[in-house]
């Protein structure tokens, strides 16, 4: 069947074909054309510049090296002969000194980097003394203890004479501050009287129950002379340990203490660390540089601040 239409479709395309051959012709000529035209117009290009590269530099031997001012390495601080002579002549703040200040003395301490500097020595001011650190020797006993001047002390105590002044000064700013009377309740303990002050604890508590709050022979802070337990007094008494945070002299101290060298030994939760349930009447003096590091680090516990093992509970 033919297709209406089909028969004049096949006899238009030869037509067609002949128009699309001519219009390319035209396009092919045109653009010759048009080709040639440019290459007469286009300008010549010109040759190409040499471009001349600069001799390389002169080889420097050596650069000339800034002059800095010597600082004492953390690494190097017992090759200090300053630091040497210090330790020899029995002056702590004198090595804290030459290390390089309170805390380059810490990172060196904390780094391992000061193996002549021992914090097991109770003479010095660094000592640390906790569950896992006894006294060397067990029954030690500080030279010059001395009672604070123009302080209210209750009972026979004393603290080692750095520590004592530096209580004095700081019970007497409180009261220039305001803040009222702060008496101490106890400071150096002897080994025979912490073994007294021990048993006592573990009849009324028990054993577990006693070092909570009271340290094994030996192992005391207050050994040293360096740990004041201290009590706010008003109207003429005094209260107990126990009720000394929440009075305004409590709170003085909490936050001025560093001031005067001494420091919280053991805050609200750190027992895990220390060993020890919170005692804010209970303050240990670092002297006045140690003191500010540790404030100004934020440190809560001298284990921490040291870079020492937890010590929540003795070895055995």
């Amino acid at each position: 069947m033919t297709v209406p239409g089909s028969q004049h479709a096949a006899r238009a395309r030869p037509t067609a074909l002949l128009w699309v051959a001519a219009a390319l012709g035209g396009v092919l000529i045109g653009g010759s054309a048009t080709a040639a035209s440019l290459a007469m117009t286009t300008p010549e290009r010109p040759e190409a510049t040499q471009v001349v590269q600069p001799p390389p530099p002169a080889t420097v031997g050596s650069l000339p090296r800034p002059m800095v001012s010597a600082v004492p390495a953390a690494e190097s601080l017992c090759a200090l002969p300053a630091v040497q002579a210090a330790l020899a002549a029995g002056d702590d703040a004198a090595v804290i000194a030459a290390s390089g200040g309170a805390m380059r003395y810490r990172s060196a301490i904390a780094g391992g980097a000061a193996p002549c500097i021992s914090l097991a020595d109770p003479g010095r001011i660094w000592v640390v003394i906790n569950k896992q650190r006894p006294c060397d020797p067990i029954d030690f006993q500080p030279s010059g203890i001395a009672v604070p001047a123009s302080t209210r002390t209750l009972g026979d105590t004393a603290l080692r004479g750095d520590a004592a002044a530096a209580l004095a000064a700081m019970i007497s700013a409180a009261a220039a501050a305001g803040a009222g009377e702060v008496a101490l309740d106890s400071g150096f303990r002897s080994f025979a009287t912490q073994r007294t002050t021990y048993a006592t604890q573990v009849g009324a508590r028990g054993r577990a129950g006693a070092e909570l709050i009271s340290a094994r022979p030996g192992f005391s802070e207050h050994q040293t002379g360096l740990a004041a337990d201290v009590v706010a007094c008003a109207n003429g008494g005094c209260g107990s340990i126990e009720q000394f945070a929440a009075t305004p002299q409590g709170a003085w101290v909490a936050e001025h203490a560093w001031e005067h060298g001494w420091v919280v030994r053991y805050h609200d939760g750190q027992t895990p660390i220390t060993g020890y349930q919170p005692e804010p009447w209970h303050l240990r003096y670092l002297g006045p540089d140690l003191a500010r590091a540790y404030h100004d680090g934020g440190f809560r516990t001298l284990e921490e601040f040291f870079a020492l093992p937890a010590a929540p509970d003795y070895a055995g």
